[in-house]
């Protein structure tokens, strides 16, 4: 959703992120009907313990594990051992469906998959019927671990802050779209072995110069260089929806203005959970964004310096409609995840065996996340509301994680392995 966009809130003191720096989505067509999020709960009892990880695959120390290739895979259960109920199918089956277009069309920085691997699926797809959704994954799907498959889940959701079309008194901080001097440089159109590497800043005289930093844009640095959409009547709530990516403004008649992550400062993004962990000023059970929260209202003048720690600062635009995440797509509560494109193929469904009920199951990779990095690190998006945001607050979920790739996959990188000259990367 980063675009929505994100981030995860859950497991803040380790990350509290996950969403900073989304990648901008292209704008895409209204998506298609979906069904309403379903509300998780939150009184489920812990499932049995998560399925366990295959032994992963030897890969030569010299390897380097920079995408799904490289880490090395193997092959993971039957898919149809997995406990995937009816629902949850029904709903993974209509969040695959919206993705097809997009994984038919992109190239798989994970090296496992071609964009043509995909259309099998997507046009079983198509004619799927809800009732029949999990014969749909079995019939078209196998598992994949990916390295260790050790997976770790947090969670991210809508979030909604009281706010102000107009400045007047309670609505003071400013909620900022993008700036008309940001500039984004693809790197890789002067040099090939910067491909995939991207940077923002502004121009100085002739040079590219890094671009405001939170600091600085607190302090009133833009002036008339980004417009202001609206202002908010909470900084720390604002600072959270940055970190979330997009959200909701109550306006004081009740009217709602919907807000989506339209860029980033450029900054690297530093979680403020990790350092008040790390600097021993959260208590033992508060490391969750409610108990960061709290902290900072405690601690007025201390919480603005440690939020100004984290350089990174979002922008928005107002949008229609529901949030989307990285792939242009509508994100669905309880099915979308945020993911490492280097390890997951946008829009591919996953399978999580966690030690949380709520988070285990089938999921769709439909966004991405600054926080998101690495083989089976996974952000889950709850939808809006306060469940969600209780859920998402507090989602720190281990366990193990299978890739679902089209069936014919593993036979055609081989039965397991890694990159080290058994098989050669899908293009």
């Amino acid at each position: 959703m980063r675009n929505m966009g994100r981030v995860g809130v859950a497991a803040l003191a380790l990350a509290l992120a996950a969403c900073s720096g989304r990648v901008v989505p292209p704008r895409s067509p209204a998506p298609a009907a979906r069904p309403a999020p379903i509300r998780p709960s939150t009184s489920q009892p812990l499932p049995p313990k998560p399925l366990t990880p295959k032994p992963a695959p030897a890969t030569p120390p010299s390897t380097a594990t920079d995408n799904a290739f490289a880490a090395g895979w193997v092959a993971g259960p039957p898919v149809d051992s997995l406990p995937i109920d009816e629902a949850q199918a029904a709903r993974a089956l209509v969040a695959f469906r919206l993705s097809c277009p997009s994984l038919v069309r992109r190239t798989d920085a994970t090296g496992l998959t071609r964009g043509s691997d995909w259309q099998p699926a997507c046009t079983a797809a198509g004619a799927a019927g809800s009732g029949d959704a999990i014969g749909f994954f079995r019939r078209n799907f196998e598992a994949i671990q990916i390295g260790d498959g050790r997976a770790f889940a947090t969670g991210y959701y809508e979030p909604e802050i009281k706010g102000s079309r107009t400045r007047q008194p309670g609505y003071e901080t400013p909620i900022y779209a993008r700036p008309t001097d940001l500039i984004d440089v693809d790197l890789g159109l002067f040099s090939d072995a910067l491909k995939g590497k991207r940077v923002r800043g502004r121009v100085k005289g002739t040079m590219l110069i890094p671009y405001d930093d939170r600091t600085a844009i607190e302090q009133g640095s833009l002036n008339s260089r980004a417009p202001i959409l609206a202002w908010a009547a909470d900084p720390i709530e604002l600072f959270f929806l940055q970190i979330q990516g997009s959200g909701r403004l109550r306006l004081p008649d009740g009217g709602i203005i919907r807000l989506g992550y339209d860029s980033q400062n450029g900054r690297d993004y530093t979680g403020i959970g990790a350092l008040l962990r790390d600097r021993g000023l959260l208590a033992p059970g508060q490391a969750s964004m409610q108990g960061i929260m709290g902290w900072l209202r405690d601690h007025p003048q201390e919480g603005v310096a440690i939020m100004r720690e984290n350089k990174s600062y979002v922008f928005f635009r107002e949008i229609d409609g529901p949030p989307q995440g990285a792939l242009g797509y509508a994100v669905t509560g309880r099915v979308s995840a945020a993911v490492d494109p280097k390890f997951v193929p946008l829009g591919a469904p996953v399978f999580l065996s966690l030690d949380r009920t709520e988070a285990s199951g089938l999921w769709v990779a439909q966004d991405t996340g600054g926080a998101i990095r690495g083989a089976n690190r996974f952000d889950t998006f709850w939808g809006a509301g306060d469940a969600a945001r209780t859920i998402a607050g507090g989602m720190s979920g281990r366990g193990t994680a299978f890739l679902l790739v089209p069936t014919g996959t593993l036979a055609r990188l081989g039965a397991g392995g890694s990159s080290n000259g058994r098989a050669t990367p899908q293009r």
